[in-house]
């Protein structure tokens, strides 16, 4: 059925509901250039304002992903399971988990992105190791999946191709928040990915893109319906992100953090976080006989990790990066590190460097955050609090405006209350 832009617009601008025809209809035509991007915006505006029924953003997702191809993995001899999350401060978790389920016995095919503002991007974070590369062609990640069994890369032009343009759009024109876009944002390039099984990270708090834990469940629930109605088997974590993951935000200094998880050590709340997921990937892929944290121990997921940089060129044992310079942060008090602010530490990370602000921009491998203490934790008088690394030292000025007021310590262990790391789990 021929339909025309401006009808759709005004339909959702009078907040009816969008036929199963306009949606196909205005997902196709504004693909292929023939819906301009300032009537796309109107309507991105319209749902932002009015919202979508389920069986709305079910077909807008499907409209995207049959903008494009689909991968298959059927012909692997592993199961497959992949994780997405939602993006925060020091979410390093992509790094340990995937080679730790794919030692586990599940392939992981994990096509991630660039980091965009306060959140870090997987991408930026493994391209400060020598050599290595995000870009591979499918066979090649089909290869490395069969004989590595993970695989972290940058998805290919051809999946869910609509997505690629409104999510563009969408960045400009102040539309990012709508739960039904970005909900079939998220899935529509899962699901063309073609995994059996998908495990969701959902963060809420202040470094997260949902401070609010009522519109960071009603994203999981719509992200987990979709997978479910889709035939892909889908769990949601709700994880907190008001503190920042682990003691490092940044690209080079979070890759050797993960190492550290990999060689059976690392921070608590990074190992807790990638063994909750690990559990739950392996159990959808019918897996859960096995524990992950056996195969930290036994250096099993750290040789996966080895093999997996190996394998998109990369040398596991050379030094990474280092910034030029540094600035250490004093505690200016003794005490109790009651709070750490993971928007501040993140938006501090992102002046020295470590983040972009527009999708050119390139990011310093070596730059920037580490804190030498989570909350709960002790803290004394001039002694360093927080590092701040980058290779401009015109940068330190800004990064330590994004720090005040981003910590507090109190004189009595009473005042901190600890936070759960994992709140909910939507299935």
């Amino acid at each position: 059925m021929q339909h025309d832009a401006v009808e759709v617009i005004t339909a959702k601008r009078d907040r009816a509901e969008l036929s199963d025809s306009q949606i196909d209809w205005v997902i196709d035509a504004y693909t292929r250039g023939e819906v301009a991007d300032e009537q796309m915006s109107a309507l991105a505006m319209a749902i932002l304002l009015n919202g979508m029924t389920r069986r709305e953003i079910a077909r807008w997702t499907d409209a995207m992903i049959r903008s494009g191809k689909r991968m298959d993995f059927s012909g692997l001899s592993r199961p497959t399971a992949d994780k997405h999350s939602t993006g925060g401060v020091g979410d390093k978790i992509t790094l340990p988990l995937a080679p730790l389920v794919a030692a586990c016995g599940v392939a992981v095919p994990q096509l991630s992105g660039r980091g965009l503002g306060h959140t870090g991007g997987t991408l930026d974070k493994l391209e400060s190791i020598p050599g290595w590369r995000a870009s591979l062609s499918n066979d090649e990640m089909l290869d490395q999946l069969e004989s590595v069994g993970a695989v972290v890369c940058a998805a290919g032009a051809g999946l869910a191709p609509a997505d690629k343009k409104l999510y563009a759009l969408r960045d400009v024109t102040g539309t990012v928040p709508a739960i039904p876009l970005i909900a079939s944002s998220i899935m529509s390039k899962k699901i063309a990915e073609g995994t059996g099984s998908l495990v969701l990270d959902v963060k809420v708090g202040t470094g997260a893109f949902m401070t609010d834990a009522d519109a960071a469940r009603e994203l999981a629930r719509t992200m987990v319906d979709l997978g479910t109605g889709a035939g892909v088997r889908t769990v949601a974590l709700l994880t907190d992100m008001s503190t920042p993951l682990g003691f490092t935000a940044g690209n080079a200094i979070e890759v050797a953090e993960s190492v550290e998880v990999l060689a059976g050590g690392g921070p608590a709340d990074v190992v807790e976080l990638t063994l909750a997921l690990a559990r739950e990937m392996l159990a959808g892929a019918g897996r859960d006989g096995v524990d992950p944290a056996d195969r930290l121990a036994d250096g099993s997921a750290m040789d996966a990790w080895k093999a997996m940089v190996r394998a998109q060129g990369g040398d596991p044992d050379a030094p990474l990066p280092t910034a030029r310079e540094s600035h250490v942060v004093a505690a200016p008090s003794t005490g109790v590190l009651t709070r750490l602010d993971a928007m501040a530490v993140g938006m501090a990370a992102w002046r020295l460097g470590a983040g972009r602000a527009r999708k050119e921009d390139p990011v310093q491998a070596g730059a920037g955050v580490v804190w030498h203490a989570r909350p709960g934790d002790d803290v004394v008088a001039g002694e360093p609090l927080l590092t701040l690394h980058t290779d401009e030292p015109e940068r330190f000025e800004r990064a330590l405006e994004s720090l005040e007021g981003g910590y507090d310590i109190a004189a009595d262990r009473s005042a901190y209350t600890p936070e759960p790391l994992v709140i909910d789990r939507i299935a």
